[in-house]
C-alpha cells in the first residue's frame, strides 16, 4: 500500500532490501505498560478490553505511542476468541490465566461444536481490526493473529493451560478420529477468521502454535504442521494491491524448521531455543525469519539488553529476511524502560548490517 509511511516490516517479510532491521514484540500491548494496565482496568476485565473495539484500538496503539522505533502494530485480542465463540465460555482468573467453562471430550461435544463464522460470531475482532487500521493512518502494518488449531484443542479439551496435556494426548492418540474432527473444525474455523482479519484491513498474519513444541515428531506433522499448512493454503494471498504475509511460529519448534518453510509461509518466527543462524542454515532464502530474544533479558539493564541484541543481529548476519523479535511474549515484569532500550538497540545496531 503506497499510504504506508513505514513498511520495512512487510518489506523484510517479502525478504527485501530495508535500511535497518524492522522490530516489533509480542505482546507489545500488555501488563508491563502502566497505560495498559488503566485501561484494562477502566474496562472491567480483560475480555471487556478484546470484546471493546475502542478499547482493543486504544491499547493497540499504546505502545506506538512510547516507543518510535515500532515497526508494526499487532491487534490487540486474545487467541481464545474462537473457542469462546464455539460456545465453551472463556473466563480469566487473576494469577490463572484463561480458562472455559466447558470442555470438550467426546465425540458428542465435539460434533455439537459449530463452525465459527466470524462475522456473525467475532465481529468485535473485525470492528477493532478496522478501526485499528483507521487510526493507525499508516504509521505502520497491522498485524493480525490467531493460535494454532493444536493450541486451541489443547485449551478445548484441557479447559485452560496445562503442563503435559495428558487429555488432549490420550483424546488424540486413543480416538484419533474424534480428536481430526476438532482439528478440521478449527482449520475451517481459523481459516475464517484470519481471511476475516485480512479482509478488514490486517497486512500481515500470524499463527502462534504455542504448544506445538509439547508434541512427538510424527504427532507434530499430523496434528499442528499439517492443519498450519491447510490454513496458509487457504488464505487470501492478496489485498488492497500488496501481498498479506503469512508467520507461522512454532514454539519448541525448532527442529522442524525445514518442514514449516515448505507450508509457503512466508516467514517463521523463533524462540530463543533455536540459535537464528542455525535457522537461517537450516531454511535458506526460502523464508524469513522473526526473534529471537529471551524476554527475560529484558529483566536486566540497557547495558545487557544492548549486548544480546548485536549477539542475535551478528548470528543472523548481513542481508535480508530478519524481523527482530522476542523469543515469546513480554512478561508482565519487564521494566518499561528496559523494553525502550531493546527497541532504541535493534534501531541504531541494526543499521550496519544492510
Amino acid at each position: 500500500m503506497s499510504d504506508l509511511k513505514n513498511d520495512r516490516f512487510l518489506r523484510a517479510l517479502a525478504r527485501q532490501p530495508v535500511d535497518r532491521t524492522p522490530v516489533w514484540m509480542m505482546r507489545q500491548a500488555g501488563r508491563y505498560l502502566p497505560e495498559y494496565r488503566a485501561s484494562r482496568a477502566k474496562a472491567g476485565d480483560f475480555m471487556g478490553l478484546c470484546g471493546n473495539p475502542e478499547m482493543a484500538c486504544e491499547v493497540t496503539l499504546q505502545p506506538l505511542d512510547r516507543y518510535s522505533q515500532i515497526d508494526a502494530a499487532i491487534l490487540f485480542s486474545d487467541i481464545l476468541t474462537i473457542p469462546d465463540a464455539m460456545g465453551l465460555g472463556l473466563y480469566f482468573e487473576t494469577g490463572e490465566g484463561p480458562k472455559f467453562k466447558k470442555t470438550v471430550h467426546t465425540a458428542a461435544d465435539i460434533e455439537a461444536l459449530p463452525v465459527v463464522d466470524t462475522r456473525s460470531d467475532l465481529s468485535y475482532v473485525t470492528d477493532a481490526v478496522s478501526l485499528i487500521r483507521k487510526e493507525l493512518n499508516g504509521r505502520v502494518p497491522l498485524i493480525g493473529f490467531s493460535g494454532s488449531p493444536w493450541t486451541l484443542a489443547t485449551y478445548m479439551v484441557e479447559g485452560g493451560s496445562s503442563k503435559d496435556y495428558a487429555r488432549t494426548k490420550e483424546l488424540m492418540y486413543q480416538h484419533p478420529e474424534v480428536f481430526q474432527l476438532l482439528i478440521d473444525k478449527l482449520v475451517a474455523s481459523i481459516t475464517d477468521y484470519l481471511n476475516a482479519q485480512i479482509l478488514a484491513g490486517a497486512q500481515a498474519v500470524q499463527i502462534f502454535d504455542s504448544w506445538g513444541g509439547a508434541l512427538s515428531h510424527h504427532a507434530y506433522h499430523q496434528y499442528s504442521l499439517a492443519p498450519m499448512q491447510r490454513i496458509v493454503d487457504g488464505l487470501i494471498k492478496e489485498n488492497e494491491g500488496r501481498r498479506v504475509p503469512v508467520i507461522l511460529f512454532t514454539k519448541g519448534g525448532g527442529q522442524w524448521l525445514p518442514s514449516l518453510a515448505n507450508t509457503g509461509a512466508d516467514a517463521l518466527g523463533l524462540d530463543w531455543t533455536t540459535d537464528i543462524s542455525y535457522a537461517r542454515q537450516q531454511v535458506g532464502d526460502q523464508v524469513a525469519l522473526q526473534g529471537n530474544m529471551d524476554p527475560a533479558i529484558l529483566y536486566t539493564n540497557p547495558a545487557r539488553i544492548r549486548e544480546e541484541v548485536a549477539t542475535i543481529l551478528a548470528a543472523y548476519g548481513k542481508g535480508n529476511g530478519h524481523v527482530f523479535n522476542l523469543g515469546h511474549g513480554v512478561t508482565p515484569q519487564a521494566k518499561p524502560e528496559n523494553v525502550g532500550a531493546f527497541f532504541e538497540a535493534v534501531h541504531e545496531l541494526s543499521e550496519s548490517y544492510h
